[in-house]
């Protein structure tokens, strides 16, 4: 029977999913939202990466005055607002593979009087359309989680950054407490969705909706494997931790008292402690679910 059910998930699943460029033009993260003045959308910038602890420290849109900006994957423009608020750039390119997106993005631009050159692309393209060492900074935030070949794209992030340049990139953290307590104890256990498979692919499968194409999430060390094959020197900076992550934390005894928690993610739990925030540590970093690197090509 389990067997049964698996095909039938992986059946309904792959009639669900739409392309890449279908499912971002319909749902992105703004989720549509129209700005009717540059106050208003410079105070939702603010609010939006107040629901992530730490994220601005790690994807900071602050100190590349003079530089040559690529957001890639940048969505509907609220990381462009972020650089072209807190910058003084000299270029910026912001990259996606929606259309919608991209027509949102410069109509929130255009809100400010401020300037990006918006490149559609396409998921399945082998190469970007910018020259060889042509940016310094590449800012890449919740993006090659959801691409099935990401060294494809961090080998023409190497093309394209300058000697010295740096990609800051933001993957799905599988140290976090949406993997080891929402996905693993809420959904698997509480609600019991996606009992019969593992916990990886009930995390694909929950975190972004039986719809979304492709979501993968990475311990760190298995990120840096993967950016030097690229030809990265990759660090783990750390990871953000969303809002609505922290306020499953009050779960935890009760995951950790359910029989039917599986070892890793008890350990886990157990091994959690407290900042002087109150926010949880896994080792040294938060137990978020935003994991951010820095990369610098070899």
């Amino acid at each position: 029977m389990t067997r049964i059910k698996s095909i039938i998930h992986r059946f309904r699943r792959k009639l669900l999913r739409e392309t890449s460029q279908d499912f971002w033009s319909r749902y992105n993260v703004t989720l549509h939202r129209s700005f009717n003045s540059p106050e208003e959308s410079i105070s939702y910038f603010h609010w939006r990466n107040e629901q992530y602890f730490d994220y601005l420290k790690l994807m900071p849109v602050k100190g590349q005055d003079q530089n040559i900006v690529l957001d890639y994957g940048c969505g509907p423009g609220n990381d462009l607002v972020g650089f072209q608020y807190y910058s003084d750039l000299k270029q910026l390119i912001g990259m996606d593979v929606s259309s919608v997106s991209l027509e949102q993005a410069r109509k929130r631009l255009d809100l400010h009087n401020y300037s990006a050159e918006l490149i559609r692309i396409n998921e399945n393209d082998a190469t970007l359309p910018l020259e060889k060492q042509s940016v310094d900074y590449i800012h890449c935030s919740g993006v090659l989680h959801h691409v099935t070949d990401p060294s494809r794209v961090l080998r023409e992030f190497k093309r394209i950054l300058r000697p010295g340049g740096e990609a800051r990139i933001m993957v799905y953290n599988y140290n976090s407490l949406w993997l080891h307590l929402h996905v693993a104890y809420v959904v698997r256990i509480v609600k019991k969705l996606y009992r019969d498979i593992s916990v990886r692919e009930a995390f694909g499968r929950f975190t972004d909706g039986e719809e979304c194409p492709w979501a993968y999430v990475y311990k760190p060390q298995e990120f840096i494997e993967v950016a030097k094959t690229a030809g990265f020197n990759c660090n783990f900076l750390g990871a953000a931790m969303a809002v609505c992550e922290f306020a499953d934390f009050g779960l935890r005894c009760s995951a950790i008292m359910d029989p039917n928690l599986a070892g890793e993610h008890r350990q886990f739990l157990h091994g959690l402690r407290l900042d002087d925030r109150g926010l949880p540590l896994h080792k040294d970093t938060l137990a978020g679910l935003d994991g951010c690197y820095s990369l610098q090509p070899t």
